[in-house]
């Protein structure tokens, strides 16, 4: 069986089958054609055998203008460009293309359940990519419930599985226990079972089963070869890494190390693995409402323009969502070219860090504030909220779909249907399509009955980016949402025009390249926190100057940064904004190496958070970031147990210094070592 190219996610489109061929139709012509459709068809697919995308693109496109509008040929054409689209990295046009194909075959039509299963494929890898893993799930079930071929079958699987475990672990698991049912009547070669093996560790390191993972993280490395295979590749490097944080997890921190050793991460011969210059961890808070104690590794793949071509979670300790919200982080980090071309490439490919959010400029979320508005005034009404789930959210989602089910069957358009619409929408496991239906029912249903406007606005404003199939191109987000400010509606709100544009700034700013300039951010936050119909103390106004202080802080304009944080009523220490931060005066020397590393030759670096207590002393220090994961977060901690700070006069005897953040990077003796502010 061709499972190579299943495996990933279907989408190479291979050779045409007969029954193909002949579902399209000639549209109408105007004089004979100097080839036939059928001939077409030919050239196209075999195009689609080489390495010439421009030219099987151009082959696919030539066919559409000879198929009839809206017929099922031209939904085979256009499923057809959809995975040429992607490879050419024109993702929006590969989503556009393979749901106007999908909407033009039917359904109960056999011959095309191969063409289905593709276009979904597309749809799902795309989602997972932009890090919609609820959207991802919806499509990669529907390839996997239409897919004809065990390969086809197979590949669905696997895609399915490395998403539903950051959504639903249980449907994760019963998806692994799909495909080992599948894979006993097959035989697949080793490397295909180690990529189910690998999701398998996954999905019990992110489920406490930590015994279960380690077994299964030593089976995958001894299907790929073993410790002791001299060729290795990036699936080889995961599945180590893989065993290095079960191990950690277990509390067998030499074990740990070895494998993660074994990986090559931090051990490189030539040239070096820099932090990026622009590297950042999210705040704590926001829409994921990231904590201080979440910890998670994410992996990622830097393109050769320095950009992230590619970031995927793989644990964290906070949940699903807290995955994903890292992982989103990390796709906005960038490398000058120059120090790209300095990693080695195999280093560049599913790199892994540690990662815990920054303090610094905690904000709460404009959406859960919003969410509250409405659930206020529902209750006002005398409305009562269905509960949040207690447990599984994915097990939940099934009550919540029913209770929505009953409340309509008794009144469609009350105030009840409207809140069991709320409920089942902040369940992170509805798709997307779903949740955009969901939110435009309850968005009519609020207008209908009065809701007021910044209460309104909790189903509006996510229902427009719902509604969006691709938020991942510059200024879509943007533009989604701008209009919405001006709009009768909102517009003399002062509460929902502020949270419309906190949303737009904060979309903007995490799609954005670091290197940007913030210009529109900054004016945008300013029309927030310089309006007088909101009072000093509001929360969207202090939302806005936080994220206004932060934006100076990062460019530089630190005076301006310190103003504005003044002015939010917060209390001004973060050593960021401060005058002039407190100088380090003793800190410790090559001893903070610590010993297992140098044994196994580890180099690394971590980003360290910490305050700076009056007397000087170093309090609450937590490693932000660390490569390789967990290799140097301790002994990036307790480099600051004794390193001293100059004292700072504070009345009270408080801090002196809050969350600030220093770099230090740990080479191998011979090498200096000196911790670098970021």
């Amino acid at each position: 069986m061709r499972f190579k190219s299943i495996v990933l996610l279907g989408a190479c489109v291979g050779a045409l089958s007969v029954g193909a061929v002949h579902a399209v139709a000639q549209g109408p012509a105007a004089s004979a054609p100097a080839t036939t459709v059928q001939q077409d068809f030919d050239a196209a697919a075999a195009l689609d055998a080489t390495n010439d995308r421009a030219a099987s693109l151009a082959a696919w496109t030539k066919l559409e203008a000879r198929t009839k509008p809206g017929s099922r040929s031209r939904g085979i054409v256009l499923v057809r460009q959809a995975p040429i689209f992607f490879s050419l990295n024109r993702a929006d046009e590969a989503v556009a293309a393979a749901r106007a194909g999908l909407a033009l075959l039917p359904e109960g039509d056999p011959t095309l359940a191969e063409d289905r299963t593709r276009a979904y494929l597309i749809i799902g890898r795309i989602a997972t990519d932009t890090l919609d893993y609820a959207g991802a799930v919806a499509a990669l079930e529907k390839a996997e419930a239409g897919a004809v071929s065990s390969g086809d079958k197979l590949g669905a699987m696997l895609a399915l599985v490395s998403v539903q475990i950051f959504i639903d672990p249980v449907a994760a698991a019963a998806t692994l226990g799909r495909s080992d049912a599948l894979a006993a009547t097959l035989k697949l070669e080793k490397s295909v079972t180690a990529q189910f093996g690998r999701q398998r560790t996954v999905l019990r390191l992110n489920t406490g089963d930590l015994a279960g993972a380690r077994a299964s993280a030593l089976r995958t490395i001894q299907l790929l070869g073993g410790l002791e295979t001299l060729k290795i590749d990036t699936t080889d490097v995961a599945a180590r890494s893989d065993a290095a944080i079960a191990f950690l997890l277990s509390g067998n921190a030499d074990e740990a190390r070895r494998y993660m050793a074994l990986t090559g991460a931090g051990r490189m011969v030539k040239g070096s693995f820099d932090p990026a210059a622009e590297m950042r961890s999210p705040d704590c808070g926001g829409e994921a409402g990231l904590k201080p104690q979440d910890v998670a590794v994410v992996d990622f793949t830097i393109a050769s323009d320095g950009t992230i071509a590619q970031a995927t979670p793989v644990y964290a300790a906070g949940g699903g969502r807290v995955a994903i919200e890292f992982a989103r982080a990390v796709k906005g980090w960038s490398w000058p070219i120059d120090s790209v071309a300095a990693i080695p490439t195999f280093f560049r490919y599913h790199a892994r860090v540690e990662m815990r959010c920054s303090t610094a400029f905690e904000r709460p979320s404009v959406s859960d504030g919003l969410d509250g508005v409405l659930e206020q005034w529902l209750m006002s009404k005398g409305v009562a909220i269905p509960p949040e789930a207690t447990g599984s959210q994915a097990a939940a989602v099934t009550a919540q779909r029913a209770a929505l089910a009953a409340a309509m069957a008794r009144s469609p358009n009350s105030l009840e249907t409207l809140a069991a619409i709320q409920r089942l929408n902040s369940n992170p496991v509805v798709p997307r399509e779903e949740r955009a239906a969901l939110y435009s029912r309850g968005l009519a249903i609020a207008i209908a009955n009065g809701v007021p406007a910044s209460a309104r606005l909790a189903l509006d404003l996510p229902g427009r980016l719902s509604a969006v199939t691709d938020l991942w191109k510059p200024g879509v987000y943007e533009n989604a949402l701008t209009p919405m400010v001006s709009e009768p509606a909102y517009v003399n709100d002062p509460q929902a025009r502020a949270a419309i544009r906190l949303m737009i700034v904060d979309g903007a700013v995490a799609r954005a390249r670091k290197s940007e300039k913030n210009d529109a951010a900054i004016v945008t936050l300013r029309q927030v926190a310089d309006d007088k119909a909101l009072q000093p103390n509001d929360p969207l106004r202090v939302g806005a100057l936080i994220r206004l202080a932060s934006i100076e802080e990062r460019s530089g304009q630190i005076d301006a940064a310190r103003a504005t944080f003044a002015s939010s009523g917060l209390t001004a220490n973060q050593c960021a904004i401060m005058d002039a931060p407190p100088k380090m005066v003793s800190m410790p020397g090559a001893e903070a190496f610590p010993m297992e590393a140098q044994r196994w030759g580890f180099e690394g670096w971590t980003q360290v958070q910490y305050d700076i207590g009056a007397d000087g002393n170093v309090v609450n220090q937590r490693a932000l970031l660390s490569y390789p994961p967990f290799i140097f977060s301790e002994a990036g901690t307790k480099f600051f147990d004794k390193a001293k700070y100059a004292k700072t006069y504070r009345p009270d005897g408080g801090l002196g210094c809050g969350a600030t953040t220093t770099r230090v990077r740990f080479l191998l003796p011979g090498s200096p070592q000196r911790p670098s502010s970021s």
